[in-house]
């Protein structure tokens, strides 16, 4: 049948999607007993440079992948939704809509479509809004640094945009997504909500913050970009590890500003201190060299430098899962995310000006980005460091992990007439010598291109 689209979101042409759709309606079809009246769409998402730097406001650097959260929907009179999944692992679950409980103890796959209901229900003032029966068919790998999470909040947020009738930009429902996410306890900067909604196909983006905006950035023609997972499995609102690194930021960013005699309690990411300052990033690293000590900071030093108690760092300062902490590396975190967004600035010049020597320069930049997550935010694994070790092996010219990191996938740079020799060889090393990963093969290792934002369509 002939696809309709709607609001202005377009539909990525992707040759096995129709068939899919065929599958999911028969499934819905037996599940619900009726047929879904539309469908939405949202893809995962992959972080080429610009780790853990969004939520401290710098500009970061992904694309969009093909892999993606497919929901279909039926509308229904009762305030209930109703909500299964394609996957047998994952399980049933109904709730009404006018109670929303969204528990961060257990981030169950439900609670993340309750972030995207809750977020555009509140956004709008709902009072009565439409219930709902959906049906999720996922084929981002969970847990694994593609965004899976993200694009499942981004899908339900125009889930429920559509069936309630309502209509917003991109970037506003980006903006809303962003801050529902964070209903489940992570504290995210907003650039996996962004890229899901506001890639283009064939394109990266530069994705800038405050205002939330996006540019073109095309890549280099004779490179291929080559997703590896690890297999180690990382939620980031399953442990604390990423939350952390959020309040070292915003600890370094309030020691920084009152070192400089900045209104500190006012500021919260590193961003909003180089911009208050009006120096550039080389100078910000001088002064983080300068200010803070690379030992790390108990909870007693912080609030003494700050003039705080205890109890008002928990309370004011710390999120809920942070609050018992007891000492933070303020020094490293800032050294990474001022020199991070600084390499992101460099790849898009480079993207821009298209040297000779681009793929070179490009790699290299990548390469740098891997060792200061694994050395300055000790986000990465010993699995992510023997992937890179190994890509970097057979012919990558630049490879890092991609993603929160601690787990999750590595992105790599590769020549294209090394592709084919590449992806065997890296099987062969990798994933052919563990007997798990082996299982996993298939859908681990994978060139990707550049792929288009969420959609909604409907049959016509």
């Amino acid at each position: 049948k002939r696809l309709a689209f709607y609001a202005n979101i377009a539909f990525l042409n992707v040759s096995n999607l129709p068939f899919r759709l065929q599958k999911v309606k028969e499934m819905f079809i037996s599940k619900f007993g009726s047929s879904p009246k539309f469908y939405v769409r949202a893809p995962g998402r992959v972080n080429l440079i610009g780790e853990h730097i969004d939520y401290c406001g710098y500009a970061v650097l992904p694309m969009a992948i093909e892999q993606d959260i497919l929901i279909a929907v039926e509308p229904v009179e009762t305030q209930v939704v109703q909500l299964a999944n394609t996957n047998s692992l994952y399980l049933d679950f109904t709730t009404s809509v006018n109670n929303i409980q969204i528990n961060k103890t257990k981030p169950q796959w439900h609670n993340y479509f309750l972030c995207g209901l809750k977020g555009i229900q509140e956004h709008f003032g709902l009072n009565n809004p439409t219930g709902m029966n959906c049906l999720l068919d996922g084929t981002i790998p969970p847990s694994s640094g593609l965004s899976s999470s993200s694009a499942l909040v981004c899908c339900a947020g125009l889930v429920t945009l559509r069936a309630n009738g309502k209509t917003l930009s991109k970037v506003e429902l980006a903006e809303i997504c962003t801050k529902s996410e964070r209903y489940i306890g992570t504290e995210g900067g907003g650039m996996d909500q962004s890229i899901s909604f506001l890639a283009e196909e064939g394109t990266a983006k530069l994705i800038e913050f405050s205002p939330l905006r996006a540019t073109d950035i095309r890549l280099p023609s004779g490179a291929a970009f080559v997703i590896a997972n690890s297999c180690v499995e990382m939620n980031k609102a399953a442990t604390s590890h990423y939350n952390i690194r959020v309040m070292e930021c915003r600890l370094a960013t309030k020691l920084l500003s009152k070192s400089k005699g900045l209104d500190w309690k006012k500021m919260l990411r590193l961003r909003d201190v180089q911009s208050k300052l009006g120096v550039n990033l080389e100078e910000m690293l001088t002064i983080v060299e300068e200010v803070l000590h690379p030992e790390p900071y108990s909870t007693e030093e912080i609030c003494k430098c700050l003039g705080i108690s205890l109890e008002e760092l928990r309370s004011q300062i710390l999120s809920q899962n942070t609050q018992d902490v007891s000492t933070f590396k303020l020094y490293q975190r800032a050294k990474h995310v001022y020199s991070e967004a600084a390499r992101v600035l460099e790849f898009k010049k480079i993207c821009t000006e298209a040297p000779a020597n681009a793929i070179q320069l490009l790699g290299e930049l990548m390469n740098q980005s891997h060792i200061s997550c694994r050395e300055m935010y000790e986000c990465s694994c010993p699995e992510l460091d023997r992937l890179v070790d190994i890509c970097l092996q057979f012919g990558a010219i630049g490879s890092r992990l991609t993603g929160a990191g601690w787990g999750g996938c590595t992105v790599s740079m590769v020549p294209t007439d090394k592709l084919n020799l590449f992806l065997k060889n890296v099987k062969k090393a990798y994933y052919q010598t563990d007997v798990q990963r082996l299982a996993l093969e298939n859908n681990s290792l994978f060139a990707t291109k550049p792929g288009r934002g969420a959609l909604v369509f409907v049959e016509a």
